[in-house]
């Protein structure tokens, strides 16, 4: 394998608005991937950023599903993976930094580090997943870059070594001055790059100079201490300022990106630690997509390849069932459109037809031992509404929508105990509404909500729940796996029944954030 083109596969995470999607586009550019970069909020001009494949994507300019492209740059094999920025679709992106071995996370210079995306920055940093930060917007006028740095190391909880430093911002933008090779990215009105000596006169008047020259100065003695190593263990993140909308400074990240980022990881699994180079093949599957292609009705499972190699018609056993099978539909991606792929290394991500044998989180492996990589804890759901569909004649399709959708895992399914009612829980209300419209435009059935007051969940591990515990505020369920869950009004309400019950012990599923 060491003749293979070597694999570099990281996420993009960013509040909603940051350019995450915009960088996405510019790199893939950069990549030859694409012949013109489209914008997210695209309606006017027709053309949509190429990884908002979905409908309702393009209708409201946002990114609700994480996609998976490839290119090749400076002869590496870079897997970018595009995630939701909005909160409601946090646990995608969750399940998708399983997935990658760095990420690079994007901030707006006006607003600097936003709430809604502070816990995956978060969730980066305990994993030890290298982090490369991008902050965007430099040619508007934002915060001061110093003051940047010292939000992400204090919000964080992280060093911060910055690569390159800007020259002015918003209208006084003159370019960036790259720290390592004593270099002048010039900022100019047409976007083509220039790249000057920094002793090179014309680009800087005196002031700006001696202005450069004292921040530099205050950078090199209080700054950082940058070694790759930290940059590794996800304690240090190196800095690069730029603007994704005008292509500057992309160049020179994607320049660096492919000289810092991590190479596929060793991982754990079922107490191992497995390496990339072993010979047995071995991946999970952090996502399944429904319906890519609307016209073929197609299923996706997406599988990161851990370690050996992947080859089409290869016979692999699912850890979860011991069950052995053949993949022989593989392929790989590009947003919306794929390409049947024969082979594939550690670190790729490609996509298996799946006919509903897969789950997230399977483990497929070769041979006879039923490795299982780690567990994907699930975010617990914080609203809740009952759902049913409006015209009983279309149960078939109701229920069969219902099954695909629930499997991608961006809504969880719960059910009643006696009449079976079914009642669905999301992070967030835009879920709802993405459910309803993919109901509605895939499976065409129309749904109603009647939604409730419930805002916790919590999964019964001890002990057995009777009916005399329950009533309207705290209601018994059962979950796509036959666990019981009960569903609380509010923390008032779940203390309540704690005190009342200490036999029972009840967890949230998604222990690693609390």
């Amino acid at each position: 394998m060491s003749n293979e083109t070597p694999r570099r596969t990281f996420a993009i995470i960013s509040h909603p608005d940051a350019g995450k999607t915009t960088l996405t586009e510019k790199l893939l550019l950069l990549g030859g991937g694409i012949r013109s970069a489209g914008t997210v909020k695209g309606k006017k001009s027709g053309k949509f950023a190429t990884s908002d494949w979905m409908e309702i994507e393009k209708q409201r300019g946002i990114s609700v599903t994480s996609s998976v492209m490839q290119l090749i740059y400076n002869d590496i094999q870079i897997n970018i993976l595009d995630t939701p920025g909005h909160q409601d679709f946090s646990e995608d992106t969750y399940r998708t930094l399983t997935a990658v071995d760095t990420a690079v996370m994007v901030i707006d210079s006006v607003k600097g580090i936003e709430a809604q995306t502070l816990k995956l920055f978060k969730v980066c940093r305990m994993r030890g997943i290298p982090i490369l930060t991008f902050i965007n917007k430099l040619d508007r006028e934002g915060k001061e870059p110093l003051d940047l740095l010292a939000e992400i190391e204090e919000v964080l909880e992280m060093e911060t070594a910055p690569m390159n430093w800007p020259i002015g911002m918003g209208k006084t933008l003159k370019g960036i001055y790259s720290i390592p090779d004593k270099k002048i990215e010039v900022y100019n009105d047409s976007h083509e790059r220039e790249i000057v000596p920094y002793e090179d006169q014309k680009v800087l008047q005196s002031f700006e100079q001696e202005q450069l020259e004292d921040e530099i100065m205050l950078l090199e003695e209080a700054g950082n201490e940058f070694t790759m190593e930290k940059v590794q263990n996800g304690q240090l993140t190196p800095v690069f300022f730029g603007s994704a909308l005008s292509s500057f400074g992309v160049q020179s990240f994607l320049d660096n990106f492919v000289k810092l980022a991590a190479e596929p990881q060793p991982r754990k699994a079922s107490g191992e630690v497995i390496l990339p180079e072993s010979n047995t093949f071995s991946g999970f599957i952090f996502k399944i997509q429904a319906n890519m292609n609307p016209n073929h009705r197609d299923r996706i499972a997406f599988l990161r390849i851990c370690s050996g190699k992947f080859e089409r018609g290869m016979e692999i056993m699912l850890s979860r069932t011991g069950k052995k099978m053949k993949l022989n539909q593989s392929q790989s991606f590009f947003a919306s459109q794929t390409e049947t792929i024969d082979t594939a290394l550690p670190g790729d991500i490609i996509g298996l037809y799946d006919s509903g044998n897969f789950q997230v989180g399977d483990t497929l492996v070769t041979g006879n031992e039923r490795l299982v990589y780690e567990e994907m804890p699930q975010f617990p759901p914080e609203k809740f509404a009952k759902v049913t569909a409006k015209n009983a004649l279309k149960h078939k399709q109701y229920h069969k929508g219902m099954e695909q959708l629930v499997q991608e895992g961006t809504i969880q399914l719960y059910k009643t105990p006696y009449f079976e009612d079914f009642i669905i829980g999301a992070v967030g209300e835009l879920q709802f509404q993405v459910f309803e419209y993919r109901m509605k435009n895939e499976y065409n059935v129309d749904i109603e909500f009647q939604h409730m007051t419930h805002e916790l969940a919590r999964w019964v591990t001890k002990g057995e729940v009777t009916d005399k515990m329950t009533d309207s505020r705290k209601m018994l369920v059962k979950d796509q796996q036959g666990r019981s869950v009960i569903l609380f009004e509010n923390e008032f309400t779940l203390r309540m029944f704690q005190d009342k019950n200490p036999d029972l012990s009840l967890s949230s599923g998604w222990e690693i954030l609390e």
